[in-house]
Order: structure tokens, then C-alpha cells, then sequence
């Protein structure tokens, strides 16, 4: 038996804070806002099965977090970018409507207090 001394084990931290900081803004922009958006599918009822697991209180939450993340980011990301998210928000703020069986009124849905009524 041979006396090795025991390895270190790597602190996952400061590894994610030099990937992170490798990172250019407008991608984890993108990132984040694809993760709330995918969450707020899933959460309206978009996914495989809606009724397991729809829910409209966190789904509102989702997409209110999104819309404030696009409307404020999108200057700083630029058209491009911020396009395909708008075009996102605007989905799964109409899956919320539909989804709803007391509709909001026009501009106090999810997120329309940034991005205005959602027809």
C-alpha cells in the first residue's frame, strides 16, 4: 500500500465564475431568458402533459420575469436577439390566456405592464 496523499477536490464555484466570466452578456442574456421561457411553457400547459403539470400562479410569475428580462434587455442585446424572445414572450402570454379560465383584463395579464396588452 502506497501513501498518497488525497486530492483536492475543485471548487465547482471557481470554476463557474472563470467559465461565467468567459461568457459574453447578450448569451446569458439568452440563456436566461430561454430558461424562463421554457419554464413558462411548462407551466401553461404546453408541455407533454399539461395537466400534470400546469400551473398558472407560477406560469404568471414566469412570464412577468421574462417580460421584465426582455423589455430591459432588449437595447442592450440589440433586435437581432431580442426579436425571437419578443416573439416567445408574446406565445406563452397568449397560452396564458387561453389557459385561464378568469381571463385578465387587457394590459393586466402576465408581464403586459412591460410589454403592454397581448391580444
Amino acid at each position: 500500500m502506497t501513501d498518497t496523499p488525497p486530492t483536492m477536490p475543485t471548487d465547482d464555484a471557481d470554476d463557474a465564475a472563470r467559465d461565467i466570466s468567459e461568457v459574453p452578456a447578450v448569451e446569458l442574456i439568452n440563456t436566461v431568458a430561454v430558461h424562463l421561457l421554457s419554464a413558462a411553457a411548462v407551466k401553461v400547459g404546453l408541455a407533454d402533459d399539461p395537466e400534470q403539470q400546469t400551473d398558472l400562479d407560477e406560469a404568471r410569475k414566469l412570464i412577468t420575469a421574462l417580460a421584465g428580462l426582455v423589455t430591459a434587455a432588449a437595447t442592450e442585446i440589440g433586435d437581432h436577439h431580442a426579436r425571437p424572445l419578443r416573439d416567445g414572450l408574446r406565445s406563452v402570454q397568449l397560452a396564458f390566456r387561453e389557459a385561464s379560465s378568469i381571463p385578465d383584463a387587457p394590459g393586466a395579464g402576465p408581464g403586459e405592464k412591460y410589454t403592454g396588452p397581448v391580444n
